[in-house]
């Protein structure tokens, strides 16, 4: 088939060689992305996917349709205590059991299409070789001091025991499964030592004691001046959103920052880690047979994985004028990615690439509740093909509900209207009404329309507004997606399919315009059709199979994002065989998924008070038994009046979340009196919300 498209330079999309390493030129736009990596101890589930590696992927194929030079990075976080303990549960050893979850990972990541250059893990040697550099830059850099304090101690393995390897009952409310860091009952942050009558959950006949042990911490008070001077410097450069570390004024706000930090412990009484560093001829200061602590090594984990990608990494992570970082993750991720990993990147003197630019999103919760592995309840990993939803519209309707501002609610009655509504609709209709036209009215050869190859005129008399506003979407998509503002690009992309179906309906395209006006049907045909090369290149960072099959249908090679629409596919170009986009999906289906991935109903969070009040746990005093108790009886009152929402109110308070962003966006554009007439209604619109769910919560 004969391919006729306009030659310009930038036009196409720049497919680096396979086999060649990516690497950033001086003087150019280079972008760096990275998203939080998955700890190796269990398969991700939806809103891990959103939270971090399908956002981060948008982005990254985004800069990649602007022809930027763009690395994503991402693999598996594999050492820590959390490895260990899940490897006992499954009787494997912590590189059995990681070897089994890296898989896993993979196989889920590839089947949502996320485009990682470069997919790795941290149990490397190269990994290894990266943090030691780090940690013994820090020790000559005098930000190491060494601390004796008690530890748990397991006379039976003879060895010191980390917090999730020991449990027992809470100091505070009495729970007798509190674990060495948290009590779940209660919530309170907990310090191994304090548990009363501690177990070891290696082998629970075993004795637990306490005994000293030596760390090494860095020391973030020392670092805390120079930290929030970068912080301050980066938030303005950046344009961070406004997060737990620093508001919309630039003051931070973190409480561990605005309290002072304190020196933070970098190593850890394990064996599955990178080994503590020891220089020959040097005191070991009690170091010997440790090994670096997981918050410590996993950020590291970026580096060290684009250097199992490129021995040239130094390229990207030792480049700040020439490269911008992006990290991608959950909110609980922010502190030690803003303030944590950030001292220690200063603390260790080297000139390094620091984080640009910030994305955080909120939860997503699943069906009026939470997504539960031990509960089995909501999509995790590859279960998501078992539903028969092909990949593009799982990332579809993932995108569209991105918690940018406030936590979503995945519905499978949202996700087949998703479908059903926009996807197959609007989008796949605009498409496929189009290519069909053209395929059985021109033999599927694009008519001469009378333009010239090149950006159309704003000033054509038959479709000025039309022009007008396509280029007003592509500005508008450029500017949200640069900001990282992924579900309002989205929502862009859909906007201005949208327009096309409008065009070609106002516009009459049908066999007696072509009978009738035969250059107005060509000069519509031809519009429509580079239209739809637009939003192939606008689509493929959400849906990259449809722009696959969008560019298949159009016989045309991948584009770049434009600035202006253009006369790109020229008159006797020959497209290829129309075909549906997106299918129908079944609405009775929601209920069949709804069964399948509903799971079991978890068990009461809080444990049952104690009829006798003057029970006392071993080893607490009354008055201690007597605060346990009041705790608990908290706890479960809290529970037993707690009320769940029903689909119907959470439905309401998703779209007042939707509504206030479009608020807040109309906001931050332009203030003119179209614009205040626009803010003035949404305003009104989302005051209508509040007060119907308010009728809707009285009601109930």
């Amino acid at each position: 088939m004969s391919q006729k498209i306009r030659e310009a330079d930038g036009l196409l999309r720049a497919i680096p060689k396979p086999g060649e390493a990516i690497l950033p030129k001086d003087g150019e736009q280079n972008v760096l992305i990275t998203s939080a990596l998955p700890y190796c101890n269990n398969v991700p589930h939806l809103g891990n996917i959103i939270g971090s590696t399908l956002s981060a992927d948008v982005f990254a194929r985004y800069n990649r349709t602007r022809n930027r030079k763009t690395l994503y990075i991402c693999g598996t976080d594999e050492y820590g205590t959390a490895t260990e303990t899940q490897a006992l549960k499954e009787g494997l050893t912590p590189r059995e059991l990681c070897d089994k979850y890296n898989t896993l990972h993979v196989e889920t990541y590839n089947w949502f299409e996320l485009s990682f250059d470069h997919f790795g893990r941290t149990s490397t040697p190269l990994h290894t070789e990266i943090c030691q550099s780090v940690y013994l830059n820090l020790l000559h850099n005098g930000y190491l001091e060494k601390q004796i304090k008690d530890q748990t101690y397991c006379e039976g393995c003879q060895k010191f025991l980390a917090d999730r390897f020991v449990e027992g009952t809470c100091p505070h409310c009495g729970a007798d499964d509190a674990r060495g860091d948290q009590c779940d009952v209660c919530a309170r942050t907990l310090d191994a030592i304090d548990l009363i009558n501690p177990r070891c959950l290696i082998s629970r006949a075993h004795k637990v004691t306490t005994r000293s042990s030596a760390h090494m911490y860095v020391k973030l008070d020392a670092l805390q001046p120079k930290t929030e001077a970068w912080i301050k410097q980066r938030w303005t450069l950046g344009k961070w959103s406004p997060n737990a570390v620093i508001n919309a004024d630039g003051e931070i706000v973190d409480a561990r920052m605005r309290g002072g930090l304190r020196p933070s412990p970098v190593t850890r009484d394990l064996t599955w880690g990178v080994p503590v560093p020891l220089e020959e001829g040097e005191d070991d200061q009690g170091m010997k047979g440790k090994v670096l602590y997981v918050w410590f090594d996993a950020p590291i984990g970026y580096p060290s994985i684009t250097a199992n990608y490129t021995s040239e990494w130094k390229r990207w992570w030792f480049n700040q004028d020439n490269v911008r970082l992006y990290q991608f993750m959950g909110k609980d991720n922010v502190y030690f990615h803003t303030v944590y990993f950030p001292s220690i990147e200063i603390g260790d003197g080297r000139p390094w690439t620091t984080l640009y630019h910030l994305s955080t999103t909120e939860y997503l919760n699943y069906e009026g509740g939470k997504f539960s592995k031990s509960h089995n309840r909501g999509v995790f990993g590859p279960a998501a093909k078992e539903t028969g939803i092909p990949p593009s519209v799982w990332r579809y309707y993932l995108l569209s509900i991105r918690p940018e501002t406030a936590d979503a609610m995945f519905s499978w009655d949202d996700i087949i209207a998703a479908n059903n509504s926009v996807l197959l609709n609007n989008f796949g209709n605009f498409v496929n009404r189009a290519l069909k036209f053209v395929s059985s009215q021109y033999e599927s050869v694009i008519p001469d329309s009378g333009d010239a190859p090149g950006p159309l005129s704003p000033n054509d008399e038959v479709d000025a507004d039309f022009i007008t506003e396509v280029n007003a979407y592509l500005k508008d998509y450029l500017d949200a997606m640069d900001a990282v503002k992924l579900r309002l690009g989205l929502q862009t992309v859909m906007l201005l399919s949208g327009r096309g179906n409008l065009y070609l309906q106002s516009s009459g395209l049908n066999k007696a315009l072509m009978n009738e006006n035969p250059k107005r049907c060509a000069q519509v045909v031809s519009r429509a059709i580079n239209l739809i090369y637009v939003l192939s290149a606008l689509i493929h960072p959400f849906l990259p199979a449809t722009e696959a099959s969008i560019l298949t249908q159009l016989n045309a090679p991948a584009r770049s994002v434009p600035q202006v629409f253009s006369t790109d596919i020229l008159a006797g170009h020959t497209i290829g065989t129309p075909e549906h986009l997106f299918k129908k999906i079944d609405e009775k289906m929601a209920d069949a998924w709804r069964a399948k991935f509903g799971g079991s109903k978890p068990a009461e969070a809080a444990v049952e008070p104690s009829a006798d009040a003057t029970h006392v746990a071993p080893g607490m005093s009354k008055r201690k038994a007597a605060a346990a108790k009041k705790a608990a009886d908290k706890a479960a009152g809290a529970v037993s009046d707690a009320q769940p929402k029903s689909a119907e109110v959470l439905a309401w308070e998703q779209k007042i979340a939707e509504q206030g962003q479009v608020v807040r966006t109309l906001k931050g554009k332009p203030k003119t009196p179209e614009a205040e007439q626009d803010i003035a209604g949404a305003v009104e619109e989302l005051k209508r919300l509040k007060e119907e769910l308010a009728a809707l919560q009285k009601a109930s």
